[in-house]
């Protein structure tokens, strides 16, 4: 099967580039916030969002364009975005678990302190 962009309506490319757009924007946010931000820890939150609701933006904008044009759904992305959606946050979730304790067992001091357990007990019990 052949794409021409001369067979995709004038309302599908105008709704899909804008969501693609916005894709690509999420996605730059990330990857300065990843840049620009100082510390490990702090940069890892910035390419999860980047990545998952980026790619979302552009997944979105993908269907739009290939339901317009095939004249049936196209869902098969649908499964890309499960698959983005799950990975990048549990796999940056162990990254930043994995360096935490490294950083702990090697006594740096810029590592956020262990919290302590029994004050989160009192603090939900009230006491």
């Amino acid at each position: 099967m052949t794409f021409d962009l001369a067979d995709v309506p004038l309302w599908a490319a105008i709704l899909g580039s804008i969501f693609m757009v916005i894709g690509a924007l999420l996605t730059l946010v990330g990857a300065i916030g990843l840049v620009r931000l100082p510390t490990f820890y702090e940069r890892i939150h910035a390419p999860t969002l980047g990545t998952s609701w980026g790619t979302g933006g552009m997944i979105l904008g993908s269907m739009i364009i290939f339901t317009a044009t095939t004249a049936r759904p196209v869902l098969h992305e649908i499964l890309i975005a499960i698959f983005v959606t799950l990975t990048t946050p549990v796999t940056l979730m162990m990254l930043g678990r994995s360096a935490l304790y490294r950083d702990r067992s090697e006594g740096n001091p810029e590592v956020p302190p262990e919290p302590n357990i029994k004050d989160a007990v009192d603090v939900k019990s009230g006491d």
